[in-house]
């Protein structure tokens, strides 16, 4: 190969392509073993596993493109989004997966943890942590556990055309809130919502995406910045907590 090309890569992982191999290095191999279980029982598309020789796990590569990418917009068209939608919709029709996520006593310690550290370090103005804490109440409720995928970001959604060709990334695949896969996948691309929520083909309480939306922004900024991510950057986690005020 001419060129190996560096996907992503910080303390925990990194993911390498080499051709049409994608390689991922993962020093956590219980990670590894919920993602490979997870694409085994998802009712999805999922990459095609080559081989595993720990600590690497070969995926072949998808076709198409990914959905779009955090901070820039996306050139996939609406039936496209509204096919990522459907894919999701499939997935949490599916049984659950074995492993619980992250129940609503971790989620509210770890958005106070969070909040916390923002203020103490003066990453963000009191006026923006105080108030998309309070709109990120509303998803802190009892929901139904569905299989949830857990990190589904338009850049894991690979589509051709408009149909959706498969889905990576499955390390935090676990059970959870059906909506928190819906925010996830419009974080910073609200524009978006109502062709997904129309492919998904279910009613949907929008405010609770919203209240996601700024949870998980709130939760991941110092994982972002210690990892060496901008969520400053235009478009990113920063920018979708500054659109709730």
């Amino acid at each position: 190969m001419d060129e190996v090309e560096v996907v992503v890569a910080h303390q925990q992982c990194a993911t390498l392509r080499v051709g049409d191999v994608f390689l991922k290095i993962d020093a956590d191999q219980a990670r590894t073993d919920v993602e490979v279980e997870a694409m085994a029982l998802a009712p999805i598309p999922t990459p095609e596993i080559l081989w595993r020789k720990p600590p690497v796990l070969a995926l072949a590569a998808l076709p198409g493109t990914a959905l779009g990418r955090l901070g820039r917009p996306s050139s996939a068209s609406p039936a496209a989004w509204a096919a990522a939608g459907a894919a999701a919709r499939r997935l949490h029709d599916a049984p659950l997966p074995p492993w619980p996520g992250r129940n609503l006593d971790r989620l509210t310690s770890d958005l106070d943890a969070e909040c916390e550290w923002l203020l103490a370090n003066g990453v963000l103005p009191a006026d923006l942590v105080t108030r998309n804490r309070q709109v990120a109440e509303t998803a802190l409720r009892p929901w139904t556990p569905v299989f949830i995928h857990g990190d589904l970001q338009l850049a894991h959604v690979f589509v051709d055309g408009d149909e959706v060709t498969g889905v990576i990334d499955w390390t935090e695949a676990s059970q959870g809130d059906a909506l928190f896969d819906l925010a996830i996948l419009t974080l910073g691309h609200e524009e978006h919502l109502g062709d997904v929520v129309a492919g998904y083909g279910a009613d949907v309480d929008l405010d609770v995406i919203q209240a996601w939306w700024s949870l998980r922004s709130l939760l991941a900024i110092r994982w972002l910045i210690e990892h060496g991510f901008d969520p400053s950057a235009p478009g990113c986690e920063i920018d979708v907590l500054k659109s709730q005020m």
